[in-house]
């Protein structure tokens, strides 16, 4: 599953306003076109001679900053012999430079009131600080430091494999829904890299080399890799002038090698059973989906929160709700550079029927495929999507999140402002059209998780 590995381990009046204004103008479409995101007119870019580019949104509102540096190489960037090799500069990141010691990064960051970040996923890994505008030439100091003399301290390296392998143990291995994720995740994929956990196979961490390391540093953490994007009370020029200061003498790269495989269509369900000790059966389905920039993404984030997202969503109601088969149904929607996966993750009773489960869900999936949504479930999604969306625009850390975001992903920062005339323009249509397609037996890879006592286990 894409689900992000990271380092450290009620709505507003306006936003009710605007759902309520949102309901009433359904019809035309004419508030999600109109509307005008304040102070985007001001955001500016600007990319190096080294090819670093750089988004800068200046909002005074509060004198801080949020800073989320984007580098373009996650486990889709990875091979057999050095998967979970991005994960793993996540954590070096934090431990040296030629000029500092290991730990020196957060002690400067927190002695000048910053906190920070950091986040790995199958596509990108992204380094976030956040601290007063009072510490912004000190943060490009730091950041830049680490980008230009990352320290490769055999020491220091054979710790965080440690580091690694125990985080491993304890969110993949131990759990059993995540355990259950990753074999559902690597069977999904048969020929492209989503196959790999951003985490990494343990042989594997185990046995990176220093060429390992260094060859992938110097490659994806180059400045033509990367997309810097900084948020708050700041002005552009002074930006722009740090950034030629202190990451301008970072030397350009040849690009990193392209992922040139596609992943074949999928031409029948696949399944993959699971006996491990525990009390919860679990049910998980994945089926495959367009990459995050396809026109046909707005209308599947609508269909995923008709079908999963709240106590009102279709499959709580049947499985947990009428039928009381499950007790948790969740869905979520992977938006990736290359094609993903729609996941549908059920959690049992501890004396709960899989196959009744999986029956019923399939069931709900193919009558929404065949029958479509109403009009009230199009709109109830469709103010989901619209108040997260304006919830995140309301904070420094959000609009920096979303510049980015549709800056990797999407290859530019302003189709970020047609993201509410995008969801408003989705037809009941459109769901269905995208249900069908998406929702079919043949697409979908299934994993089951049935618990077994200890002595069971042992017995076996």
């Amino acid at each position: 599953m894409n689900f992000i590995i990271g380092l450290r381990g009620s709505l507003s009046a306006a936003v009710l306003c605007l759902l309520a204004a949102n309901a009433a103008h359904a019809e035309t479409g004419a508030l999600a076109t109109s509307m005008v995101v304040p102070g985007a007119d001001v955001i500016a870019s600007r990319t190096l001679a080294n090819g670093l580019q750089i988004i800068v949104w200046p909002d005074a509102d509060i004198p801080n900053v949020a800073w989320y540096h984007w580098v373009k190489v996650g486990s889709r960037n990875e091979r057999p012999g050095i998967t979970g090799i991005s994960h793993f500069f996540e954590h070096m990141m934090f431990q040296g430079t030629a000029e500092r010691a290991p730990g020196e990064f957060d002690r400067v960051m927190e002695a000048n009131g910053g906190v920070n970040n950091a986040y790995t996923s199958n596509d990108v890994t992204v380094y976030k600080d956040w601290f007063p505008r009072s510490a912004l030439e000190v943060i490009f100091d730091i950041e830049s430091d680490r980008f230009a003399n990352l320290s490769f301290d055999p020491e220091t390296v054979a710790s965080e494999r440690g580091v690694i392998l125990s985080e491993r143990r304890s969110t993949v291995d131990d759990p059993n829904q995540w355990f259950l994720a990753e074999q559902v995740q690597a069977v999904s994929f048969v020929a492209h890299p989503y196959q790999i956990p951003i985490i990494g196979w343990p042989s594997d961490i185990a046995a990176w080399t220093l060429d390992d390391l260094q060859n992938h540093f110097r490659i994806n953490y180059a400045p033509n890799n990367t997309v810097l994007v900084i948020v708050g009370a700041v002005t552009p020029d002074e930006v722009f002038a740090m950034a030629e200061q202190y990451f301008g003498k970072i030397p350009a790269q040849k690009a990193p090698p392209e992922v040139r495989t596609v992943e074949p269509p999928q031409q029948g369900q696949r399944r993959v059973e699971v006996s491990r000790p525990g009390q919860t059966p679990y049910l998980q389905a994945a089926f495959h989906i367009p990459p995050a920039d396809n026109p046909s993404m707005p209308a599947l984030r609508l269909l995923a929160d008709i079908l999963a997202t709240g106590p009102s969503s279709r499959l709580y109601q049947r499985l947990v709700e009428q039928e009381q088969n499950a007790i948790e149904i969740e869905g979520y929607v992977e938006e990736n550079f290359d094609p993903g996966l729609l996941w549908f993750f059920t959690v049992l009773p501890g004396d709960g029927d899989l196959e009744n489960v999986e029956t019923s869900l399939f069931a709900e999936l193919q009558r929404i495929a065949e029958d479509g949504v109403t009009r009230a479930e199009l709109d109830k999604a469709r103010n989901i999507q619209l108040a997260g969306f304006w919830r995140q625009l309301a904070t420094i850390d959000g609009k920096a999140d979303l510049l980015g975001t549709y800056q990797v992903f999407h290859g530019d920062y302003r189709k970020l402002f047609k993201v509410p005339a995008a969801f408003q323009a989705v037809t009941a249509e459109d769901i269905k059209t995208v249900a069908a397609e998406i929702l079919k037996v043949q697409n979908s890879t299934v994993g089951t998780l049935v618990p077994v006592n200890a002595e069971q286990e042992a017995g076996s």
